[in-house]
């Protein structure tokens, strides 16, 4: 097939060799000036089908890096799409020692320079990060959108050593897309065979997340914030506040240091250029900015962008659909910020929230098992539902201090911070904390939230229950 003025070629399916005999299943897009010249390359290495799960979103972006001299690389994981063999876990071993195959592989094709640049949102900005952690020779850079560093801490499946919902969910999300067959178009009339094979085999993803409560190997694995050093390649990390991975472009400029920046937007789990709430960012300018820097190595600046790009929202309304949220872009040219500088509020008696301490009070909290009902979804891909909405219902349920009303804008950037003395009358329980933006209305808006289990408060790795009736510093 070939693209708009012949401007690039699309290649539907070529297989790639691998070292235990199997092949994955790839589709390439390549710029019409491969016929005289080999170009860089950008690998997306996913499980979701590349004949047709993911390419909508494909069609949005390979075009345009073909049009801008880059051979684009999208691969099914082994047991998943066309590719042979048996699926096995999220971010195996196994499949980022394939991504380096891979990665050799593209790298030796004609077309190919053999720079290559690794990119993708969720599974594939989480792989992207974790292979560079290899250092495969071919990868000079990476983009990694709606991903983390620290798979236990930052992911769907625990928060300090709370379940969160989004494990079963997207348990159940992997089992369908593992489930689907090959198509017989490409893979021809051993397709049923290929995919009742699949069936057999295929794992219950949710059965090793939760057999890893706690901080261990398992999530060790893929964790790059284990070893930032490891990765020595630039990496432009990018999330959205509305998000559950909205943590990751400020931890990750944290640990990786000069080499590489962040960006974030208001969106969801969305690529910014069609995602929601508005505005939107161009992701197509930021990344061939990037890849020209990285792969063709022009002197472009990219290098130079201020380490972290935020955008700071101002008085947003709770809803569950937000199509455009108000405020303005800020950068600080360094992370963490010398510009930023801590502000203490201290609980008071009476629920008040103040920036001077009071006498010493003890309050009573036991908020009931539906507190949070209106807290939306962590790994929100809907605009028009997953959002948290108006926290007036789950305020009414909780321990609130509240400020009088602000003289001032209060702007927040970075992560915030709870220090306080607790005793439960139980060894278990978990602590929750919101962070509200209340209108002159009454409307309560979500800014922030964090969640505790109390036995992970030294360390998430060896909990210890809490001492019924004693208090502790948390």
């Amino acid at each position: 097939m070939v693209g708009a003025a012949n401007s690039y070629e699309v290649i539907e399916n070529t297989w790639i060799p691998l070292k235990d005999g199997l092949r994955l299943a790839a589709k390439i897009w390549l710029p019409a000036e491969t016929h005289t010249k080999p170009v860089p390359a950008i690998l997306e290495y996913l499980p979701y089908r590349k004949r047709d799960g993911t390419t909508p979103r494909d069609m949005t972006n390979y075009p345009v890096f073909a049009a801008a001299g880059y051979a684009g690389v999208r691969v099914d994981i082994k047991g998943s799409g066309e590719s042979d063999g048996l699926f096995d876990d999220e971010y195996s071993p196994r499949e980022l020692a394939e991504a380096c195959e891979v990665l050799d592989w593209i790298a030796a094709q004609p077309w190919c320079t053999g720079a290559i640049g690794m990119m993708g949102i969720s599974w594939g900005g989480f792989n992207s990060l974790q292979v560079a952690a290899l250092r495969p020779k071919p990868l000079k850079a990476v983009i990694s959108l709606a991903s983390t560093v620290d798979r236990y801490n930052d992911d769907i499946h625990f928060k300090n050593g709370c379940l969160l919902s989004a494990n079963l969910s997207w348990a159940g999300n992997m089992l369908a897309y593992a489930s689907r067959p090959p198509d017989p178009a490409i893979v021809g009339e051993g397709w049923r065979e290929q995919w009742l094979k699949r069936l057999e085999a295929e794992p219950l993803c949710i059965m090793p997340w939760l057999t890893h409560q706690r901080r261990d190997a398992y999530w060790q694995h893929g964790s790059i914030c284990e070893d930032f050093s490891a990765v020595e390649i630039p990496c432009l990390v990018i999330a959205g506040w509305a998000d559950g991975y909205r943590n990751t472009p400020s931890a990750a400029v944290t640990g990786l240091g000069a080499k590489s920046k962040g960006l974030a937007g208001p969106w969801i789990h969305k690529y910014p250029h069609f995602a929601w709430p508005k505005p939107r960012a161009d992701f197509h300018g930021e990344a061939i900015r990037w890849w020209d820097r990285w792969l063709k190595g022009e002197k472009n600046g990219a290098d130079k962008l201020p380490a972290y790009r935020a955008y700071i929202t101002e008085n947003v309304r709770p809803a569950h659909w937000t199509p455009e949220v108000p405020g303005r872009w800020v950068a600080e040219k360094a992370w963490p910020s010398p510009r930023i500088k801590a502000k203490s509020y201290y609980l008071n008696a009476g629920g008040v929230l103040a920036l001077r301490s009071g006498p010493e009070t003890t309050v009573s909290v036991a908020s009931p098992e539906d507190c949070g009902v209106m807290g939306g979804e962590f790994f929100t891909s809907r605009p028009d539902g997953d959002l948290a909405a108006d926290q007036r219902l789950d305020d009414a349920k909780s321990l609130v201090f509240e400020t009088a009303p602000l003289k001032e804008p209060l702007e927040i950037l970075g992560r915030a911070r709870l220090a306080i003395d607790v005793a439960i009358d139980q060894p278990l329980g978990n602590l929750i904390a919101r962070l509200i933006d209340v209108h002159p209305d009454g409307a309560a808006h979500r800014v922030a939230f964090g969640v505790l289990n109390l036995a992970h408060r030294h360390g998430n790795a060896a909990p210890e229950p809490m001492t019924p009736g004693r208090c502790e510093r948390i």
